[in-house]
């Protein structure tokens, strides 16, 4: 099912709308992906940018490889009772609903809490350096 593309990606950071993704924001939150992953230089590495890019864009956090096996029709795949023929059941669709099922509100709500998780992150490593800081003073 074809989800509508303007839905996809991040939508807001701090209540406020971040428009198109820019380089900028791709390097400054690899730097803070970097720094959550205790990398005392804060020098961010090609996999910090992979995934500040597929956060702010909204792509699949999953493995190219593990996408390509998840995208094989279930009949090409491991069968664990060979035999069995089973059918499945064509689920009606809904504009509001994304490929997993979940409508807006869920997405948006995980969303936040996704947000919350890494602000919360940040801040913790913010104020752990701040106190370490201090400390060497």
């Amino acid at each position: 099912m074809k989800t509508n593309p303007l839905k996809d990606g991040v939508i807001s950071e701090n209540s406020a709308g971040i428009g198109t993704v820019t380089p900028q924001m791709v390097r400054a939150r690899a730097a803070e992906l970097a720094a959550i992953d205790g990398e005392i230089s804060g020098a961010a590495t090609v996999a910090h940018f992979a995934q500040a890019k597929r956060e702010l864009t909204g792509e699949s956090d999953i493995d190219p490889k593990e996408a390509l096996l998840e995208s094989a029709p279930e009949a090409e795949r491991w069968d664990p009772a060979p035999g069995s023929t089973g059918h499945k059941v064509p689920a009606a669709p809904s504009e509001d609903e994304d490929e997993e099922g979940r409508s807006d509100n869920e997405r948006l709500v995980e969303e936040g809490v996704a947000e919350a998780e890494i602000d919360q992150m940040s801040q913790s490593v913010w104020e752990s350096a701040a106190l370490n800081s201090d400390e060497e003073d």
